[in-house]
């Protein structure tokens, strides 16, 4: 990575960051220009080529970023080591609400980038997304309680099908146009009651 920029004030690589969410959010990655992302950051076009070479690698530290910041996030709650698969869950919501109320369009990002399907950017960003989706199901799977749930069921599939729900719900999210931070922990709160009525084992 470019150490001029991470030299910068904190301030500074923070709008220069959410400059980029915000651009990349709104359009296609061949359809977002440097130019506006310098615009919406407050810095000439020259100067942030000074602490990125081209558009590619401001793109992609963009993703990394993002990646790094989950798990930073995830881990200060604690949601790697819960054995309740929802307390986990809520404490994985509460983690990435903030970190949507530092950056606020990294979500529609992130959602905009998965399904990026230009050449250049699109093995990198789905080779990447894999990885680090099989590394939050590992450390997310690692210390449940089996015995929590209905008898018979496969853990991995319930997880995963949680986990292609909530992103469908972030899509949906995403083409209303800004994401309702306080709507989505309403309604992911109520997702989680849902999912809990049906995978847990009921006692008596």
């Amino acid at each position: 990575m470019n150490e001029k920029f991470f030299a910068l004030p904190k301030e500074k690589q923070q709008a220069i960051i959410n400059a980029g969410y915000r651009v990349f959010s709104q359009n296609s990655y061949k359809k977002s220009p440097m130019s506006e992302v310098a615009g919406a950051a407050g810095i000439s076009k020259s100067l942030l080529f000074h602490y990125f070479r081209n558009k590619l690698e401001f793109y992609l530290f963009l993703w990394d970023y993002c990646a790094k910041v989950t798990i930073e996030y995830l881990t200060k709650y604690q949601c790697y080591e819960q054995r309740d698969l929802f307390e986990s869950m809520y404490r994985g919501m509460q983690a990435k609400i903030r970190i949507m109320k530092k950056h606020p369009d990294i979500g529609t990002f992130v959602i905009r980038s998965f399904y990026e399907t230009d050449p250049e950017v699109c093995g990198a960003i789905q080779e990447s997304y894999h990885k680090y989706f099989n590394f939050k199901a590992s450390q997310t799977l690692l210390n449940l309680d089996p015995e929590q749930f209905v008898p018979g069921i496969d853990i991995k599939m319930m997880y995963q099908d949680m986990y292609w729900a909530s992103e469908g719900y972030l899509w949906e999210m995403t083409q209303r146009g800004e994401v309702d931070v306080e709507q989505m922990e309403k309604d992911f709160t109520q997702m989680i009651e849902f999912w809990k009525s049906i995978y847990l084992r009921k006692e008596g």
